[in-house]
């Protein structure tokens, strides 16, 4: 059973950066796949960043060039370094894992991440 436990936001002004931690645990390194979500409130969850073994990673259009997703795989830790963040990146961030195919989850839905961690709140001020 995988357990995701995510720790690191806070409150930051426009411009500054925040690394999120993600401590997982009961996953297989070369199974699994791990992505960040956010839901800001009155919005549905959105994909942030996906990864996928060593090699391949993926960006929302909005994040990309900002945000990077890493794994270590040594301390089972995920993390998701933000930089120049924006008021809009103001939201609760989640980190999540699944089994399924990467090419699957390109399109970062949500219902195909069946492993998520409790969130923890971003918020950006201008």
């Amino acid at each position: 059973q995988v357990q995701l436990a995510e720790s690191g936001g806070g409150s930051v002004r426009s411009g500054g950066s925040l690394r999120l931690s993600c401590a997982a645990s009961g996953y297989h390194y070369k199974s699994h796949k791990f992505a960040w979500f956010r839901q800001a409130p009155g919005k549905e969850r959105e994909g942030v960043a996906l990864l996928a073994g060593d090699d391949y990673a993926s960006y929302a259009s909005s994040v990309r060039g900002r945000f990077t997703i890493s794994l270590d795989n040594a301390n089972k830790t995920l993390f998701l370094q933000m930089n120049s963040l924006k008021p809009e990146d103001t939201a609760m961030y989640y980190c999540a894992a699944s089994l399924r195919a990467w090419n699957y989850l390109i399109n970062l839905r949500p219902s195909d991440f069946p492993y998520w961690g409790q969130g923890t709140q971003v918020t950006v001020s201008s």
